[in-house]
């Protein structure tokens, strides 16, 4: 199985594989109808990931409408702000791009005992863009890695530097490749360097923006542009295009199904972390935000954000890891 599907079990990936490429982007129609119930109030506070920002802004639309008198305030400035607001209860959820690593867990567990709950929301693809107008398609990993990675850890036999080395002729043979990222804060900042960089280091030319829409931005007003980021924040001003995992591979396209199968080599869950006690009844307002998510109304918030929806299998699972009964 792909990375992709490590967090499953053989049989649930195999149906979310089976199910959701032939499903596309549609939500999985045994997921149920959110219900409104009465005694849901309060304030809830999210900090994390910069990716989920858009998402988080379109559930808690959605929620509102059913409860308005429930306020949310979100704060997405990375993925790495996520375990410590959780950790001194200073956010309610915690949106993450990427898991949380061995220290965060280690140092939420010895506050409260137990460790963080990771919910699987979404599937995301981080693509690589390039500027809507330059004609390549595709690249295979090495060759990412070669571009915005000093260390080269993947092994290209040399630096790329300009588009001409990629095979690009007139007027990009000899213009200058220009590299847009995130900071350090950044899950996708981290994803990246592990999935692409081999865990190298980036080269100090990268030009670091504070969120996933000004790389795409970037891109788009930069011929010579290069970045990545979220499949959510696509434009029509730029190109994602294809990957393969070295030079005798398949180029794969960032398109759905191919998320789902786990072949595009940086297909990730977008995950929100929260703080429950096993065994203990969630308070009523996360529980309710909880269950909207993984409903059709909010598996439909993904889809409209350019994510893809999790299948019922997965958010069952969700569900009952924080001790909620599934309604389906």
């Amino acid at each position: 199985m792909k990375k992709l599907y490590a967090v499953l079990s053989f049989g649930m990936a195999m149906t979310v594989a089976a199910t959701m490429a032939t499903a596309q982007v549609k939500v999985d129609p045994e997921l149920p109808e959110y219900k409104p119930v009465s005694g849901v109030s309060g304030t809830l506070k999210s900090v994390g990931s910069d990716t989920l920002n858009n998402l988080m802004t379109l559930w808690s639309e959605g929620f509102k409408k059913i409860y308005p008198n429930v306020q949310i305030e979100i704060e997405g400035k990375g993925s790495s702000t996520a375990p410590p607001a959780l950790i001194e209860g200073t956010s309610n959820l915690g949106p993450m791009s990427r898991k949380m690593k061995d220290k965060e867990i280690d140092e939420f567990e010895q506050k409260f005992g137990y460790k963080p709950t990771s919910l699987p929301t979404s599937i995301d693809m981080l693509a690589v863009y390039v500027n809507k107008d330059n004609p390549i398609d595709g690249m295979t990993m090495p060759q990412v890695d070669a571009i915005f990675s000093k260390s080269r850890k993947l092994g290209y036999a040399q630096d790329i530097t300009n588009w001409g080395q990629l095979g690009l002729a007139e007027q990009f043979a000899n213009l200058p490749i220009s590299m847009y990222g995130r900071n350090a804060a950044s899950g996708t900042y981290g994803y990246f360097k592990e999935h692409t960089l081999g865990k190298g280091d980036y080269k100090d030319s990268v030009k670091e923006q504070p969120g996933s829409s000004a790389v795409v931005q970037g891109v788009a007003s930069d011929l010579g542009g290069i970045g990545y980021s979220g499949i959510g924040y696509k434009t029509a001003d730029v190109k994602a295009i294809a990957l393969a995992l070295d030079e005798n591979s398949e180029m794969i396209p960032a398109t759905p199904e191919y998320a789902y199968s786990g072949d595009y080599p940086l297909s990730r869950f977008l995950y929100i972390y929260v703080n429950y006690k096993p065994g203990s009844e969630i308070d009523p307002l996360r529980r309710e935000f909880i269950k909207y998510i993984f409903s059709q109304q909010g598996q439909s918030d993904v889809v409209k954000d350019g994510y893809f929806p999790v299948p019922a299998d997965m958010a069952r699972q969700a569900l009952e890891s924080v001790g909620i009964t599934p309604e389906f």
